[in-house]
């Protein structure tokens, strides 16, 4: 088993080894894309600093306010650059392999199939947005932790807890795009599916304290409880931004927090087995290119 962890960890090295050369065996096309991934980022954050410069806080006692929302931010950049980076390019190209027929080449190969098709290719640019989270999260925690009242203090746990939290929002999202791909093989060509995946993850870059009243509390059920999409920023964003905000009887919104990170690590562990199942489903419904 160790020796079988070694071979894959060796592979996935390699992977990223000879997409880092790739990339920057193309060094003007590298900068300009970690360029224009930054611009994004860029009017992304003038537009919230936008808005609170007409308001302090999202909503009403939700503790979201100017640097706990950055946190938030940053939070998102973190968990959507590794999907960019990682899974994205692999999972638009297995509509292709199914196509030309070359996913009967990655099928004999002595590898797991799912493992090779979802890191086969790593987009490097994408990781700017990353080390953008970095900075801006950096600030948010400092401007938190001298504000006079109630300082945000960092403490061991939210070190621990917020990096293992973007893992399993990661785990939920690549659950997510693993399961669209696999419908490549029943569908042939699923570029809406794809979008349909941009549409929905777009309900996970909000706290979810904005679904509320009728329409939104129904949304904020489907994407809380029926497609976790709401616990994948959300959970990891409050654990290290703590916001403080009540409920309307007035109790102290921890005990639901707890209850939050508690479902996020089910959550993601029946979204992994899930989407291993529905791969795995998938291929038995392949039909090679000589068939």
């Amino acid at each position: 088993m160790a020796s079988e962890r070694a071979a894959y960890g060796a592979v996935f090295y390699t992977f990223v080894r000879n997409s880092l050369i790739r990339d920057l065996s193309y060094r003007s096309n590298f900068f300009i894309e970690c360029a224009s991934s930054m611009s994004w980022v860029l009017m992304n954050l003038g537009f919230y600093l936008l808005i609170f410069s007409f308001t302090t806080e999202i909503g009403d006692n939700t503790g979201w306010r100017k640097f706990e929302f950055f946190v938030f931010l940053s939070t998102t950049l973190f968990i959507n650059s590794l999907m960019q980076t990682f899974f994205m390019p692999n999972a638009q190209e297995f509509s292709e392999l199914i196509r030309t027929g070359r996913l009967d080449f990655a099928l004999l190969k002595p590898i797991d199939t799912q493992f090779l098709i979802s890191f086969q290719k790593v987009n490097w640019p994408s990781m700017s947005n990353f080390f953008f989270g970095v900075v801006l999260l950096s600030i948010s925690l400092w401007n938190l932790t001298q504000r006079p009242e109630n300082p945000l203090v960092v403490t061991p746990y939210m070190m621990i807890a917020y990096p293992l939290f973007i893992l399993c929002g990661v785990g939920i999202l690549y659950s997510l795009m693993i399961i669209l791909a696999a419908t490549s093989i029943w569908l042939g060509r699923n570029q809406s599916l794809y979008d349909f995946w941009f549409y929905i993850t777009s309900f996970s870059r909000y706290p979810m304290e904005i679904y509320e009243g009728g329409i939104g509390g129904t949304l904020k059920f489907i994407f809380t409880f029926m497609i976790p999409i709401l616990v994948v920023v959300n959970v990891p964003a409050r654990i290290m931004a703590k916001p403080l905000g009540v409920d309307d009887g007035g109790q102290s919104m921890m005990y639901n927090s707890m209850l939050l990170a508690i479902f996020a690590v089910i959550a993601t562990a029946g979204s992994i087995l899930g989407s291993r199942w529905v791969f795995k489903k998938a291929l038995l419904s392949y039909r090679s290119a000589s068939s």
